[in-house]
């Protein structure tokens, strides 16, 4: 098999299975207990008649894909179920074509319908990201490949048709030089309400689970040296915050590195620079201050990409996320002065290789690293959603990314005991049981997924338990 097989989408189904969390995540002002894990099985077939089934799995997590107050969790976890029959609908009148092709032909579409429905630009990748994934594991499945390799001899027939400004860059050439490595740096989500030191624990809140709780706890076990700090928009309750988690981590006898996250919770451009000010002029943030790699959408996406931010730029490199809403976010940011946009499976597998071409191109065009990605987290589950996700960040060589799902989960929640222990069978490097459940293997401060990266199709080998989940809507 040399060219891109063309296929189409016969059949797609949607399974439920509910997540419960150790505590509760904050994204910004929000707080969330619990969420619903989105499983969804798709049948495709290829001009040869030949069948292939795929699968995909993503947290539907309310509070973050949109953000407006007067919507409930369940308002929000009703618009990605919204999302996703509109993603099944359009793929399935599609006729045969890659599996790109059929992104492509869809994607316009899609995000037109979605908005028809009030559906944010977010919650409208989230649908169709989902099928992709399902549909890239079917087709790597039945052609016996791993989707490293379908990328990297572009089996997926992935072209500029969705990034005219990749016209003239040669895209083949790019993802046949992939290398995906099988190993990334985790890089620890420091929460807005997460304990940051044992003896600070209340009488009541310590969990009885033999899980790290607090970032002391969690740094001994896990031996981390990356951190995501989420920061809230209040300057001077943040710099407080930050000098508390300084006190932790300059403890670490190894370099350390942070990234900060303001999940959209700064008015202005203005509000950010006083934070950067204050931690600036801290004394006791100036080991944290020199371990900063970036900002991550600090800005509300009401206003992030309305005005420009080269200035704030200069200071300290910002990237995008929520404001990532389709194919070509970057070029707008990149416009106003971002020079980073994050990489979620929740928004787009091609999404991720597309925006990987751009910086390939633009720092090659401009002879240094000024642009950059990097993989960030949406409590990502263990098994086959974090696995999918794992391969993406691995492609795009990432190098390090931030995961929070293993500490806000135990293991792999309300998974059967026979899924669990065949995941532990087939990727035993990336999980560990101690006579309990399947957990995320973190060593040194690293995970390992080798197996991950050879699995034909999209990163498992593990098929889920469709019968221990609900039907979906």
């Amino acid at each position: 098999m040399s060219e891109a097989p063309r296929i189409r989408l016969v059949e797609a189904e949607v399974f439920e299975r509910p997540v419960d969390f150790r505590f509760p995540f904050r994204f910004g002002a929000a707080r969330v207990d619990n969420a619903p894990q989105v499983f969804v099985r798709v049948r495709i077939e290829d001009e040869r008649g030949r069948s292939g089934t795929g699968w995909s799995a993503e947290m539907m997590m309310p509070r973050w894909f949109d953000k407006n107050p007067e919507l409930s969790p369940g308002d929000n976890v009703e618009q990605l179920r919204i999302s996703l029959r509109l993603a099944i609908g359009g793929l399935r009148s599609l006729k045969a074509d890659t599996a790109f092709g059929l992104h492509t032909a869809a994607e316009a579409d899609h995000h037109r319908n979605a908005a028809r429905r009030g559906l944010p630009a977010l919650v409208a990748s989230y649908g169709l990201a989902l099928v992709d994934r399902a549909i890239i594991d079917a087709m790597c499945r039945m052609n016996g490949v791993s989707a490293a390799e379908a990328v990297t001899r572009n089996l997926l027939g992935i072209s500029d048709a969705t990034a005219p400004d990749l016209a003239g860059f040669d895209l083949a050439r790019f993802l046949s030089r992939m290398a995906p490595s099988p190993t990334l740096a985790v890089r620890h989500t420091i929460g807005l309400a997460d304990v940051l030191r044992a003896v600070d624990l209340e009488p009541g809140q310590r969990l009885d689970d033999g899980l790290p709780q607090t970032l002391d706890e969690v740094i001994a076990a896990y031996r981390h040296r990356w951190f995501k700090i989420k920061v809230s928009g209040r300057p001077a309750e943040d710099c407080e915050r930050l000098v508390a988690i300084a006190a932790v981590l300059d403890r670490i006898d190894e370099t350390y590195r942070v990234t900060l996250d303001g999940n959209e919770q700064f008015e202005s451009g203005a509000v950010v620079a006083d934070l950067l000010d204050r931690i600036e002029k801290e004394p006791r943030l100036q080991g944290l201050r020199a371990s900063v790699l970036f900002f991550e959408q600090p800005i509300a996406r009401a206003e992030a990409l309305s005005k420009p931010v080269v200035t704030l730029a200069e200071r300290l490199p910002l990237e995008i996320d929520e404001s990532d809403g389709d194919v070509g976010s970057f070029l707008r940011a990149r416009e106003l002065g971002y020079s980073g946009i994050s990489s979620k499976s929740c928004k787009g597998f091609y999404r991720s290789l597309i925006n990987r071409a751009r910086v390939e191109k633009w720092n090659g065009d401009a002879g240094n690293s000024r642009y950059f990605m990097s993989a960030e987290d949406l409590t990502t589950q263990a098994g086959l959603g974090l696995q999918q996700d794992l391969v993406l960040a691995a492609l795009i060589g990432a190098g390090h990314i931030e995961r929070n799902g293993h500490h806000y989960v135990d293991g792999m929640g309300r998974a059967p005991e026979a899924e669990q222990a065949a995941y532990l069978a087939a990727h035993g490097e990336l999980y560990e049981s101690a006579a309990g459940p399947a957990r995320l293997a973190i060593r040194n401060g690293e995970i390992t997924f080798a197996s991950v990266l050879r699995a034909a199709g999209l990163g498992s080998s593990v098929e889920p338990d469709w019968a221990s989940m609900a039907v979906g809507s």
